[in-house]
């Protein structure tokens, strides 16, 4: 019994692998799996795009400056004396407009020195009276002389009259003319003496009309050193003032951004072409005045190495509104945009251009990368000038991974694309927060 059992366990352990063989023949077309396909679907990343198209552009660049006045004042004494008389509310910020008497010095001596001159004058003129008639005397005796030396000569030929009374005849025709050539120049010194009077009389006053201080124009007080009942001595500077008539701002704007922006205006166009505006942040809006640019600056700023372009604003107190529009006053940091005339252009945003190279979904779909000239940057959009074209979709936000010719998927995103044209046309702050959100303030720099 026992060997059976074990001839039993034998044969088992033989029948049971043969049998597993034998099954995994029967069934190894069922239980084989299926190969990978060999063409893997792709996978399609979707993408942010930007269809192109002609988009009206004012270009402009800015640059910041600090206001200060058009036309400084200082008042500086003429005359010396005492302080007799001020202007009310005579203090620094104190707006006066032009002719207003602002102190007065006391001119007594002055008023002295000219009654006295005036005295002189009068003797003068009794002088040149009193010279002018003796010369007439003087010439008639001398014209009586040459008549009697004359008639003496004429009897000296005939032998009527001697030697002796003709000598005698003509001294006294000698000192009747030497008397009158006296008088003459009598006369003649005295006219000069004259001369010096009236020159005299004449500094006396114009120091009359320094000794009154007026305005020489509409403008606001900012030091006044000088009080009633002081005494100023000449050169010392008794009020400072700025006038209100405008304001002036030398602004800086980095190197190589002007350029563009003139060759954008075309025709020859100047940087006294450029219309300008200045620009002030407000709580809750901007604040924009028109300007003019005056001038540029003479030489590259050895500090931020910028160039300087001055811009001028006018009547600026008379635009200023309270609560909306706050005056320009003296060291206000201020934005200020220089602007070309309004042209169409290819605006794109400057994140789509990296390294000169952009991405365009092609006709099938597909990722092409392309070499991308940019004319102008400003803020969040640059104007292309080669290596795009209109109707090109340009990928604004990149993949992840950006392979060239992989399949994508374009969305177009118009509310980037409106932001972007309300920048170009100014009606936009170039923040790149509000610009990538399509968001923005009124900036009415398109006036």
């Amino acid at each position: 019994m026992a060997r059976f059992g074990t001839i039993a366990a034998r044969l088992l352990s033989f029948a049971i692998p043969v049998a597993l063989g034998l099954m995994t023949i029967v069934y190894s077309d069922t239980l084989k799996q299926s190969p990978a396909a060999s063409e893997a679907r792709q996978t399609v990343v979707p993408v942010r795009v930007m269809t192109l198209e002609p988009t009206p552009i004012i270009p402009r660049v800015i640059g910041h400056g600090t206001i200060g006045p058009a036309r400084e004042w200082r008042a500086v004494a003429r005359v010396e004396g005492e302080v007799v008389q001020t202007a009310p509310d005579l203090a620094p910020g104190t707006i006066v407009s032009a002719g207003e008497l602002l102190l007065r010095i006391d001119d007594t001596d002055l008023l002295l020195n000219l009654a006295q001159i005036n005295a002189q004058l009068a003797a003068s003129d009794i002088k040149d009276e009193t010279l002018a008639a003796s010369l007439k005397i003087a010439s008639a005796d001398l014209s009586l002389m040459q008549v009697d030396l004359t008639r003496q000569e004429q009897l000296v030929a005939q032998g009527v009259a001697t030697r002796a009374s003709l000598d005698a005849v003509h001294r006294q025709e000698l000192t009747a003319r030497a008397k009158t050539t006296e008088i003459s120049n009598q006369r003649q010194l005295a006219k000069a003496e004259r001369e010096i009077l009236v020159t005299q009389k004449a500094i006396v006053e114009r120091a009359l009309e320094f000794a009154q201080l007026r305005a020489p124009y509409d403008l606001r007080l900012t030091d006044v050193s000088a009080t009633e009942g002081q005494y100023v001595s000449r050169g010392q500077t008794m009020l400072s003032g700025e006038g209100i008539e405008a304001v002036e701002i030398a602004a800086q704007f980095p190197l190589g951004r002007v350029g563009p922006l003139l060759r954008l205006a075309g025709g020859g166009k100047t940087v006294l072409d450029l219309k300008a505006r200045v620009r002030l942040a407000a709580s809750g809006h901007d604040v924009v005045w028109k300007s003019t640019v005056v001038r540029v600056g003479d030489a590259i700023d050895a500090r931020t190495q910028g160039t300087t372009i001055v811009v001028r604003v006018e009547e600026p107190l008379t635009q200023a509104a309270a609560g909306e529009r706050p005056p320009l006053r003296r060291n206000m940091f201020v934005e200020v945009l220089l602007m070309a005339p309004q042209t169409e252009a290819l605006i794109v945003p400057t994140e789509a251009v990296r390294d000169s190279t952009a991405l365009v979904v092609s006709s099938e779909d597909k990722l092409e990368k392309r070499k991308v000239s940019l004319a102008f940057t400003s803020g969040n959009l640059a104007v292309v000038s080669k290596g795009l074209v209109f109707g090109d979709m340009l990928v604004i936000t990149s993949p992840t991974v950006a392979v060239e010719g992989m399949m994508v998927k374009p969305v177009e995103d118009s509310e980037r694309k409106a932001a972007l044209w309300a920048e170009a046309m100014g009606k936009a702050p170039p923040e790149a927060s509000d610009a990538m959100q399509g968001k923005g303030k009124s900036q009415e720099t398109e006036e």
